[in-house]
């Protein structure tokens, strides 16, 4: 088999420099030969994604015969599309604003900064290539990975996989193909160029003004970095606030910050038309029953996904699926018995740390009988913007469906000395207990270092740490996480009921 057969089409990245052919010489590389297949494998894993590569690596480490295809890029959205680039992104553009207030702290500079947006992005995919040799065809193929490039497609009875001419029998199939940015059915837009995070990041030149629809993790994250890099940014959203996932009281911070980055918000808006006339792409919306007509160098549409299953023939596979995705049980394992999902492609929590954690519960049902659940998984998520996002566990409106009682206690980080040193007073930590308890049942935490701040509580919950026992663990002062911390002086202050301090206050008199 030559390496035409082999690989169905070579991807080229834009622009087509130095970094992107680098890239694309690891994850996709044009001389490669797919091997021959083996008689019987103990895992095929479809899909070269977070979810795809950690089940290839984690079951041949283990062992096993596995053979993994991916008929783009390996890495998938997080090193190509999602979080290496776009942290990247966001990294600049913090630095950025940090110039701007460092008058602020008595640094005074001469000159307002000069941003030099394609220096930025060839940063990027620089720092993109660099990293990509991790998720690399060769390195696979060095872990004992059978590596195949190019489409894969069931076979009928579903238990074999053809990639190009090759057909792979397997005992056990792992479909990890992921999703992809889709667009809502606004009128007008499939007839306009537009942006999603598949292609933002191949931007060469700031575009002056950018209108954002979807005020979820990616167009928050991104409406905010180019504001901070000087485009002009409105963010369309039909919810009243940001971030709806998230505590209210975190999205009206982040809606606070995001003005003073100049983000125009609107919400509650409904988008009516998109058009574009000479040159630029107009938006006719309303907002609260006002008409609104705006026009924009760039839309970036940043809501919505749609599942990767094209080309696969699940129906011949006897796989059930729908738009959202492919149906799996607790198990992680599809209508077909033999055939277990991960990742986006099955998971209502589209991150790259549950791909991970996914996939290694797929590893311990499909080839060891375990029987670890899905619903078991407590995934945290974050959101980095400044301040940062995050959350782990229920929500007061999630505990309250659940008929859970919960005691919820707030430590504002403009108590915090840390905080207020570094002029980073704007949050809060912010923990539930099951009502009479110490037992943490969720949190959020708006910071700075809030997607570093969660682990902390994730932690505890998942080792059934109670918030009293956080109250007594040493923090290093000062930190930002001394917010963590004081809630668990505030749960013990709890504790200290009337009879409490009579029995005290006898027994320093007997003393």
């Amino acid at each position: 088999m030559n390496s035409l057969d082999a690989v169905a089409y070579q991807p080229v990245l834009v622009p087509d420099d130095q970094f992107n052919r680098s890239l694309v010489a690891d994850v996709h590389p044009a001389d490669w030969i797919n091997p021959k297949p083996q008689p019987l494998y103990d895992l095929v894993v479809v899909g070269a994604g977070t979810a795809g590569l950690v089940t290839a690596a984690g079951a041949a480490g283990l062992g096993a015969k596995v053979a993994l295809v991916e008929r783009h890029l390996m890495g998938g959205d997080c090193l190509n599309v999602g979080c290496v680039p776009s942290k990247a992104l966001i990294s600049a553009a913090r630095r950025i604003a940090s110039v701007r207030d460092s008058r602020e702290l008595g640094v005074q500079l001469d000159l307002d900064p000069t941003i030099n947006f394609s220096f930025v992005m060839e940063r990027l995919r620089r720092l993109r290539s660099e990293i990509s040799h991790h998720d690399s065809a060769a390195r696979f193929r060095s872990l004992g990975v059978d590596v195949f490039l190019g489409q894969g497609t069931f076979t009928s009875g579903g238990r074999s996989l053809r990639v190009g001419d090759a057909e792979l029998r397997f005992k056990k199939a792992a479909i990890c193909t992921g999703a992809r940015a889709s667009a809502p059915p606004i009128p007008g837009l499939a007839d306009v160029k537009y942006l999603t995070n598949e292609s933002l990041f191949s931007l060469t030149e700031l575009p002056g003004s950018l209108a954002v629809i979807g005020g979820g993790p990616i167009g928050c994250e991104m409406a905010q970095a180019f504001a901070r890099f000087g485009s002009d940014v409105t963010i369309y959203e039909t919810g009243s606030r940001l971030l709806g996932r998230d505590d209210e009281d975190a999205t009206a911070i982040l809606a606070t910050a995001f003005k003073r980055d100049h983000v125009d918000l609107r919400f509650q808006t409904t988008i009516k038309q998109i058009s574009e006339r000479s040159g630029k792409r107009v938006i006719e919306s309303v907002t609260s029953g006002q008409l609104h007509t705006d026009s924009f160098d760039e839309i970036l549409v940043a809501v919505g996904r749609a599942p990767n299953i094209e080309g696969l023939d699940l129906e011949a596979a006897g796989v059930e699926y729908d738009q959202r995705g492919v149906q799996v049980n607790d198990a992680l394992r599809t209508s077909n018995p033999r055939i277990f999902a991960a990742g986006d492609i099955c998971s209502p929590f589209k991150f790259t740390h549950a791909a991970d954690f996914q996939a290694r519960l797929l590893i311990r049902n499909a080839l060891f009988f375990g029987r670890g659940r899905a619903s078991d998984l407590l995934i945290p998520w974050a959101t980095y913007t400044s301040p940062e996002v995050a959350h782990v566990g229920l929500t007061p409106q999630q505990a309250r469906e659940k008929g859970i009682k919960i005691n919820s206690f707030t430590q504002s980080l403009a108590q915090i000395d840390r905080a207020i040193l570094e002029g980073e007073t704007e949050g809060f930590a912010r923990i539930h207990v099951k009502a009479g308890t110490d037992r943490i049942v969720g949190a959020s935490v708006v910071s700075a270092y809030a997607g570093d701040l969660i682990s902390q509580i994730t932690l505890a919950m998942n080792n059934k740490v109670g918030l009293a026992s956080i109250g007594s663990s040493i923090h290093p002062y000062p930190t930002q996480a001394e917010a963590i911390r004081k809630l668990g002086d505030q749960y013990n202050r709890t504790r200290l009921t009337p009879w409490t301090k009579w029995f005290l206050k006898t027994l320093i008199r007997l003393h």
